[in-house]
């Protein structure tokens, strides 16, 4: 699906700091190593998000840290994004899973926690957005071409992994969904 756009700016509610919605105080903020097992718990409790190992979720909470977030209402994770800018073209942040409590579903969490890290200061330079989606993963489809109409800009969809050429069968094809170009200004 493909839309005519040209460079997008970000609302100024992209931050990392506490936002309401429907009557509750989300705060986002940076994981740290201690949070990998309840973000290894709320991984399994969203399907059909594919489960990481435990060790995966900790580097993500150290190593990764800073492309990565985490939402919490009342101390507990209901929120989780994770990405990292790729090696070969910084210039894209991509979208590695994004997961959100069933508790926490309807308040757009997944696209304000995917604002407010393109919003940091390390993703300065970030132009575009990318992720991989099954075909039948229509919560996913929705938020990023939700995404992709709230900035204005374009969304291309393309085969990234092919069930059988890179699967080998065992896992449906993942088409890759690039939104871009993107104009972010980070806040600190």
């Amino acid at each position: 699906m493909n839309s005519q756009a040209t460079a997008a700016v970000l609302p100024p509610r992209a931050s990392a700091r506490s936002e309401r919605g429907k009557g509750q105080d989300i705060h986002f903020r940076m994981p740290v190593a201690t949070d990998g097992p309840a973000i290894s718990g709320l991984i399994a409790a969203c399907p059909p998000l594919d489960h990481n190992s435990a060790y995966c979720n900790l580097l993500q909470c150290t190593d990764f840290a800073d492309s990565c977030i985490l939402a919490e209402l009342d101390g507990k994770p209901v929120g989780w994004v994770s990405g990292y800018r790729l090696p070969a073209a910084a210039e894209t942040f991509f979208v590695w899973q994004v997961a959100v409590a069933p508790a926490a579903r309807g308040q757009h969490l997944g696209g304000r926690m995917i604002e407010a890290l393109l919003a940091r200061a390390g993703q300065a330079g970030v132009t575009h957005l990318a992720t991989t989606i099954t075909e039948e993963n229509a919560a996913s489809w929705a938020l990023f071409e939700g995404l992709a109409r709230r900035w204005g800009a374009l969304l291309e969809k393309t085969i990234r992994f092919d069930q059988e050429a890179h699967f080998a069968g065992a896992h449906v094809t993942e088409w890759q969904a690039r939104i871009g170009p993107l104009a972010i200004t980070p806040r600190g």
